[in-house]
């Protein structure tokens, strides 16, 4: 039949996710670039409000659970996105030699359910950049695993890290080189979707 190959033609889904709160920061102009650049029939959508999600509490996630309860609008927002995704992007500083608090409060809010979270079995690919002369490669890492264990598909195969004294002051956009590696990111992890 020809409906993977339809699928892959007409528009693969991800989600970007954003590890820095500052509506400048360089990591989301490299989100952005990503849904500038992506291929054609592959849609990347950056997802807003991961500063509005309340730090997860089971006491909160078990009360959603009730019929009487409802869930944070924003944590219902980000879930229902996920699940929606067909994959997703996560585009994250390093911050104090890991991940930033935002980034894994939300991968804490998208492992649950236990065992069958809204990204379980996704492919899910970790890049972005940071002031060290690594591009913030410790935070990348430790992210790719701690979505891993939430049950995400991770392709430790897709890497991206970006020192920014490599842009030269310049916005990611500005730079080809940067251009094309993200692009050749979003088609490999366009690719992971089956």
């Amino acid at each position: 039949m020809n409906n993977r190959r339809e699928r892959t033609v007409t528009e693969i889904k991800i989600l970007a996710l954003v590890g820095s709160l500052r509506a400048g920061s360089v990591n989301r102009q490299i989100a952005e670039l990503a849904a500038e650049v992506a291929p054609e029939g592959v849609n990347v959508t950056v997802f807003d409000g991961l500063g509005e999600i309340p730090f997860y509490n089971e006491d909160i996630d078990d009360a959603m659970n009730s019929e009487l309860d409802r869930a944070p609008a924003q944590v219902v927002a980000l879930r229902s996105a996920a699940a929606e995704a067909d994959a997703a992007l996560v585009v994250t500083p390093e911050y104090n030699g890991t991940i930033p608090a935002v980034v894994k409060n939300a991968i804490d809010w998208l492992s649950r359910p236990f065992g069958n979270g809204a990204l379980k079995d996704k492919p899910l690919a970790v890049i972005g950049g940071s002031m060290g002369r690594y591009g913030g490669v410790w935070a990348h890492d430790e992210t790719r695993k701690s979505f891993a264990i939430a049950g995400a598909r991770v392709s430790d195969a897709i890497k991206l890290s970006v020192p920014f004294q490599t842009l030269g002051g310049s916005a990611p956009a500005d730079n080809a080189e940067l251009s094309a590696n993200v692009r050749d990111v979003i088609g490999k992890l366009a690719a992971e979707v089956g």
